[in-house]
C-alpha cells in the first residue's frame, strides 16, 4: 500500500499555484511553486502524521478540487478535460485550506512546523522550510497573490478551525 503522500502534494501544491499564480517570470514560476510545495507538505504532514493514516488517505482518494474551485470561483462552466482531470482528484480539500492559512500566517507556520516532529513524516533526515517560513522579497513578489491573505480567505476560512485545533489544542479550553 501506498503510504508516499507525494502525489497529493503535488496536485495541491499545484491547485494553489494555478489558482493564484505567480507574478512574473519562469523564476517567479518556481519560487511560488517551492513556497505552495513546502506550504503543502506542512499540512499534509500534519493532517496525516503516521504512515497509516497516508496509506488510508491513498486509498480512499483525497477528494479534489470541486469545493475548492466553487469557492474560489474557478469552477468551469463546462467539463473539465481529460489531461486536466485526473491530477485534480488528487488534491485534498483541508491540506489546500491548511496550505493556504500557513502561506498567510507567519505565526500558525510557525507553530505547524514545530508540530512536525509529533509525525512520522520528518524523522531520521533533516527537513527545512525555510521559504515558508523566512521567506526573502524575491520569494514574496513571487508569490504575492499566493501569500496574499484577503485573497486566500476562503480556502483559508474552509477548515481554519480544524487547523487551530489541530496546532493549538488547548486554546478552546481558554476561551
Amino acid at each position: 500500500m501506498l503510504t508516499d503522500l507525494s502525489p497529493l502534494i503535488a496536485a495541491t501544491a499545484r491547485w494553489l499555484t494555478v489558482a493564484y499564480p505567480a507574478c512574473g517570470g519562469p523564476l517567479a514560476s518556481a519560487l511560488c511553486e517551492a513556497q505552495a510545495r513546502q506550504a503543502v507538505t506542512v499540512a499534509a504532514w500534519l493532517r496525516y502524521p503516521t504512515e497509516v493514516d497516508a496509506a488510508l488517505v491513498t486509498l480512499a482518494g483525497p477528494g479534489g478540487t470541486a469545493r475548492l474551485d466553487w469557492v474560489t470561483g474557478a469552477e468551469s462552466a463546462g467539463e473539465v478535460p481529460a489531461e486536466d482531470w485526473a491530477w485534480r482528484t488528487w488534491v485534498d480539500e483541508v491540506v489546500a485550506s491548511w496550505a493556504a492559512g500557513l502561506l498567510t500566517d507567519p505565526e500558525l507556520a510557525g507553530l505547524a512546523v514545530a508540530a512536525l516532529a509529533e509525525g512520522e513524516h520528518a524523522v531520521g533526515a533533516p527537513v527545512e522550510f525555510r521559504r515558508l517560513m523566512a521567506p526573502d522579497d524575491g520569494d514574496r513578489r513571487a508569490a504575492a497573490l499566493l501569500r496574499h491573505p484577503d485573497l486566500l480567505a476562503p480556502v483559508t476560512a474552509l477548515h481554519h478551525t480544524q487547523l487551530l485545533d489541530r496546532l493549538k489544542p488547548d486554546s478552546s479550553l481558554a476561551a
